[in-house]
């Protein structure tokens, strides 16, 4: 009996954990599928959805849990942040993000719609990079100073960065 259990706790951190250890995967943008929904899904297994304008978040924020929405809105507040910032998690090699700003939007177009990202809702570095850059630019780092403190504070034991520009 304390066997089965110990591999039934072993089988259910394995549901739950392993989505959560990493964001790295295989990319391939010409194999797209079209959601019953608005949406675009990745083979990586990414969402990207269209909105209006960044005050809209994407309906794939609907069932999730509420501080990932809240990193989402500060995303959409602050892009002219995150976007000078690079993403540690990988995604620079696995999907082709080039900042911390992909992990949560592809792109905001010249009409202000915007092409959300669903990757950082499974990849705790990329909220993180994200929350710390925005509390330093709310703290009135210049995004130089928040720039050197993200690459020191990452620039070992996480993956390569994004191909991000300095600011």
């Amino acid at each position: 009996m304390n066997r089965f259990i110990k591999i039934i706790a072993v089988m259910i951190c394995t549901i739950f954990i392993i989505p959560l250890a990493g964001c790295s995967s295989d990319h391939d943008e010409d194999q797209q599928s079209q959601t019953t929904e608005p949406q675009i899904q990745m083979s990586n297994g990414d969402l990207q959805e269209e909105t209006p304008n960044l005050s809209q978040l994407p309906t794939f924020l609907q069932q999730v849990d509420p501080q990932i929405v809240r990193v989402y809105q500060l995303a959409a507040k602050y892009p002219d942040v995150i976007q000078h910032m690079p993403c540690y998690c990988g995604c620079g090699q696995s999907v082709g993000h080039k900042s911390n700003q992909m992990c949560f939007m592809k792109e905001i177009k010249e009409d202000g719609k915007v092409v959300w990202d669903s990757h950082a809702i499974t990849c705790y570095n990329c909220q993180q990079i994200a929350v710390e850059s925005i509390a330093l630019k709310e703290q009135g780092k210049s995004l130089k100073e928040i720039r050197h403190f993200i690459d020191e504070k990452y620039k070992e034991g996480y993956a390569e960065p994004t191909p991000t520009p300095m600011p």
